[in-house]
């Protein structure tokens, strides 16, 4: 059961208070009856309701991805700075990010309404894989995909699990690519600069960024390609975003069964 104002306030029909002002104008209906009191409870699975004479279907639960761009916060409101959620301003006002990125951060982020789901996400027992593309400078140790493979020793106090890394060489200077700017940039200032993916099962503060400093190099550009079976691809720009589709939401909610304990 949930309340006629809150379903209408989900659904984007409008404010809290506009659908309040709506409800009392007679504008609403339940199963074809005018409804008044914006308290009125009703079950979002089998009533009908409609605004205006049209009807507004319930959705429980929304899943985005969005192409997070550098410089936003991964937080539903801040006094100061963009958040995630502004970047979708049509959206329901229960949204937040699965997890965070750095704000410099670009790349693929969840928003969702799912709590439980993301919980399961997040959990420190699912170990759910993240991809990430990293431009750093500094000489990688010859030995450093075995490193990150075996357990990297971040500092005294962090170890981290077992990652992937992936050694892709230099940047083309000649082709456009994401962070090209920055690696430019280090590269007139006669800087080495690899590019790299790192695929990690954990989510520490600034972990990528402190695995590499810890082989003596510096993350210059960080993008989040993947978590777990979601893909950012190349049509998604940067700042914009998306639904998930009904599979992609099934992927996920497959990786919410498993038991990797």
């Amino acid at each position: 059961m949930i309340r006629l104002d809150k379903y209408l306030a989900d659904m984007q029909v409008g404010t809290r208070s506009q659908v309040k002002e709506y409800v009392r104008k007679r504008k609403v209906t339940v199963n074809g009856n005018i409804v008044t009191s914006p308290d009125y409870k009703l079950d979002e699975n089998s009533d009908e309701v409609c605004f205006n004479g049209e009807r507004v279907g319930y959705v429980e639960y929304e899943y985005y991805m969005l192409n997070k761009p550098a410089g936003v916060l991964s937080a539903t409101m801040d006094k100061k700075a963009k958040t995630v959620v502004d970047l979708i301003p049509s959206a329901r006002k229960d949204l937040f990010p699965v997890g965070r990125l750095d704000k410099d951060t670009e790349g693929l982020l969840l928003i969702t309404n799912d709590g439980q789901l993301a919980h399961e996400l997040l959990s420190p027992k699912k170990h759910v894989g993240k991809t990430y593309l990293a431009h750093i400078t500094g000489q990688l140790p010859a030995n450093a995909t075995e490193l990150f493979e075996e357990g990297l020793k971040v500092d005294d106090e962090f170890t981290a699990m077992p990652a992937q890394l992936s050694v892709l060489g230099t940047p083309d200077s000649d082709n456009e690519y994401s962070g090209k700017a920055m690696v430019d940039e280090k590269r007139m200032a006669g800087e080495q600069v690899t590019t790299v993916h790192i695929t990690i099962r954990e989510g520490k503060f600034h972990q990528v960024k402190r695995m590499f400093q810890a082989v003596g190099c510096e993350v210059i550009y960080l993008k989040r390609l993947q978590m777990g079976p979601l893909i950012l691809g190349e049509n998604l720009q940067v700042g914009e975003y998306r639904l998930l589709s009904e599979a992609e939401v099934n992927a996920l909610k497959t990786i919410k069964g498993d038991s990797n304990e």
